[in-house]
Order: structure tokens, then C-alpha cells, then sequence
């Protein structure tokens, strides 16, 4: 890994810090792959995706951020102006955002058949993407906090994988994703946490700590993480716990990534994240995403 790795302004002491292994030459053997996922929880698959597309895909969600002030020409070099006009010209930001993913270039990539073949070989069997996609776009200064995916994907199936995308490269630097070591395992949070659902259930948080060094340290565990490059992906599933570094880039560099969780075509669908026009998590379209505020208001969590 090139650069220094932070969480939450803090750096990550080199002892608590682990490079991701790349698993994808198990593709060409999917019962390995299986039993590595069900075993570590989750996969670093790199150059799966076709480089090209990611690129263009980069390039359309900056050349819109463009349009509203917020990365500075020539747009594919997605440095952040620190300004931002969306609300101004844009207008619905629900609307807007949702229009800015669903751009064919970019569904090409996290819908598209390349993607579905992977996730064929991850699940066995014919798999579909969520129509639902939470397009991330951090800029300088942002960071995620730890948190389970359970609580908010496993309402009408157990069988859900996350595939974090990064849409062009993603060094360390600016702010990629991080998976804690063994986390599947930690039976006190998971216990505590069963049965949890985001949107039923307001007495909990989904979040399990805003300081991953201390909680790292706390676990004598380490945060995994790597240098992404364009047509890599992360799969996970609902029980890895994970955040993203900092985004410190030194060139004002915006993060660009898309979530996007796969399950079997057999089950049941969740009709929050399924449809033409999905509601989303708590119903309110794709303006409840942190995605869809504009880059130059404070937030942590994207």
C-alpha cells in the first residue's frame, strides 16, 4: 500500500493495518471462492471489471458534478472545488442523484454482465443486483464509521452480498474501503445486534464505533485494506463489519465508489430496493443517500 492509512484523523499504527488478499484467480474455481467467502467473509476480486467502462462511468458522475460547481475542469481528474451550486441549480437533490446513477454508463458497470457473471460464480447460481445503488462520491476530509450491513439489507433474504466498486483507482490516501479482521466472529456485537432492522427499529445503532484505530486496538485485530485500481471490487457479506479510511488526498481528489448488494434471482426481493423508482431504505428515494448532499457540506458517513 502507497501512503499513510487514517481513520478519522488519526493514523492507523502500521501494526493494525493488513493488505487485502487478491482472490481472483479462485473465479476459475467457484467452490474455492465459496469457501474462502464463507470462511473470511469477504473477497478482493481485482481486474474483474472492464477497465474502460469503469473509466467512463468515472468520468459521466464527474462531468455532472461539474455541472454544479463542485469538481473543477477538466472533470475526469475529479478534484473537488470546495463550492458547490447543486442545491441552486439542481434543484429535488433526491431527483438529481437519482438521475446521476442512473446513467446507463454507470449501470453498465454495477447492473451489467460482467458483474452478473461474478456474482453467478460467487452465489452458484443466477444472481441479481438491486436496482438501489448507493453512489458515494467523498470528498477531502470524509470517513465512514464501522458498521454490519445486516440491519439494513436481509429483510426478505438472508442471501445478500455488498460489492463495493470503486469507480476508477482508489489509493489509500483517498479514503477506500476497510474490512476489520475477524469480524464475523465477534459473537458479542453480533448477539447484541440479531434480529436488528434499520428501519423497525430506532432504539439501536447501526454504527459500531466512529474510532476504528481505538476499536482495532480494543479487538487486537487489524483493518484491511488496499490500493484499488479501476475494474477491481470488494465483496463482503452482511456479517464483515467495515468503514472507509479518510480521504486525505494531498490533490483534493474526490472518492468515487458505488455500493451495490447481490443475492440469488430466486429469492424473495426487497421491494425498497427493487423497481423502476425504489424508495430506499426509509422511503425516501434517493434524497435520504448522504450521495445526494452537496460535497462541500460536513458530513462522515457516506
Amino acid at each position: 500500500m502507497n501512503g499513510a492509512c487514517r481513520a478519522f484523523g488519526r493514523n492507523v499504527p502500521a501494526g493494525m493495518l493488513g493488505e487485502l488478499a487478491d482472490v481472483s484467480a479462485l473465479l476459475a474455481a467457484p467452490e474455492r471462492l465459496r469457501e474462502r467467502l464463507a470462511a473470511d467473509g469477504h473477497a478482493l476480486l481485482r481486474g474483474v471489471l472492464d477497465e474502460g467502462e469503469v473509466m467512463a462511468a468515472r468520468a459521466a458522475v464527474f462531468e455532472r458534478l461539474r455541472e454544479v460547481g463542485e469538481i473543477e475542469a477538466p472533470a475526469r481528474a475529479g478534484i473537488a472545488t470546495g463550492k458547490s451550486r447543486r442545491r441552486e441549480l439542481a434543484g429535488d437533490l433526491g431527483r438529481f442523484w437519482k438521475s446521476v446513477v442512473d446513467m446507463p454508463v454507470l449501470r453498465q458497470v454495477t447492473n451489467g454482465p460482467r458483474l452478473g457473471r461474478v456474482m453467478e460464480a460467487v452465489w452458484g447460481e443466477p444472481a441479481c443486483g438491486m436496482d438501489y445503488l448507493f453512489l458515494r462520491a467523498g470528498a477531502p476530509g470524509s470517513a465512514t464509521g464501522l458498521h454490519y450491513d445486516f440491519p439494513f439489507f436481509t429483510r426478505a433474504t438472508p442471501r445478500m452480498y455488498t460489492v463495493w466498486v470503486p469507480i476508477g483507482p482508489v489509493p489509500v490516501t483517498e479514503g477506500p474501503l476497510m474490512v476489520v479482521e475477524g469480524s464475523r466472529r465477534f459473537d458479542d456485537i453480533l448477539g447484541h445486534l440479531d434480529g436488528f432492522d434499520i428501519e423497525l427499529d430506532d432504539t439501536r445503532k447501526a454504527e459500531v464505533s466512529h474510532d476504528p484505530v481505538a476499536f482495532a486496538r480494543e479487538r487486537g485485530c487489524r483493518l484491511l485494506t488496499a490500493d484499488f485500481a479501476a475494474g477491481d471490487l470488494l465483496v463482503f457479506d452482511m456479517f464483515t463489519m467495515h468503514g472507509a479510511l479518510d480521504n486525505h488526498s494531498p490533490g483534493g481528489r474526490v472518492r468515487l465508489s458505488c455500493d451495490v448488494r447481490y443475492q440469488p434471482a430466486a429469492d424473495p426481493l426487497d421491494p425498497r430496493y427493487f423497481g423502476p423508482d425504489p424508495g430506499g431504505t426509509f422511503g425516501g428515494g434517493y434524497g435520504e443517500l448522504n450521495g445526494a448532499k452537496p460535497l462541500d457540506e460536513p458530513w462522515h458517513r457516506r
